[in-house]
């Protein structure tokens, strides 16, 4: 169960000098919000690889200069003031993000165009909720909540209500990533 630990704000310095004590943590507004370490299963990674590659061939598409995509949790700092920091399971970022981040850094600074999460048995509303509103409100311009049970992705933009997609609809990200398009059975399915 995820649960806020801190009563004051932290910063992204305090919250870097956390311990890597197998407890899996963000800070959305300067609240910590910690769990145990969420255990991955093969429907999950499946999913999260499935999808990366999907970007990754649509990236390969792109004209020069090309933004980035990450998945494993990748480390992405929203926001400064208050602090803001999370792991994503899989997002892209544009291309003036991925060229001013030095090789050396462990961490996206700023928001990404997409975020991706795939949700897991172990995840709370709570959790999922104040993670998309950070994400919204820091910029991010796509949201994919991924559903491997009801088999789902529900995509939120800051501008719109969400839509949910299913079996053989097809999403499309034309205005952010020109030219994606997938069926959403194919994210699923063998």
């Amino acid at each position: 169960m995820s649960t806020v630990v801190s009563e004051g704000l932290m910063t992204h310095e305090e919250f870097m000098a956390l311990p890597d004590d197998g407890t899996e943590r963000m800070l959305i507004r300067g609240k910590l919000w910690e769990k145990p370490m969420t255990r991955r299963n093969r429907h999950h990674s499946r999913i999260e690889a499935r999808i990366a590659g999907l970007f990754d061939r649509w990236l390969e598409t792109q004209p020069e200069p090309r933004g980035e995509v990450f998945s494993g949790e990748a480390g992405c700092r929203l926001t400064d003031d208050p602090a803001s920091m999370v792991g994503i399971d899989v997002c892209y970022v544009s291309a003036e993000t991925a060229a001013r981040e030095p090789e050396e850094t462990s961490l996206i600074d700023g928001p990404p165009i997409l975020a991706v999460e795939i949700l897991s048995p172990s995840d709370k509303q709570e959790e999922i909720d104040a993670k998309l509103q950070e994400y919204l409100a820091s910029g991010v311009q796509i949201v994919w909540i991924v559903n491997p049970v009801m088999e789902t992705i529900t995509v939120y933009r800051p501008d719109g209500k969400p839509q949910i997609f299913s079996g053989e609809d097809l999403i499309m990200e034309s205005t952010h990533l020109p030219g994606f398009e997938v069926q959403t059975k194919s994210i699923f399915h063998r």
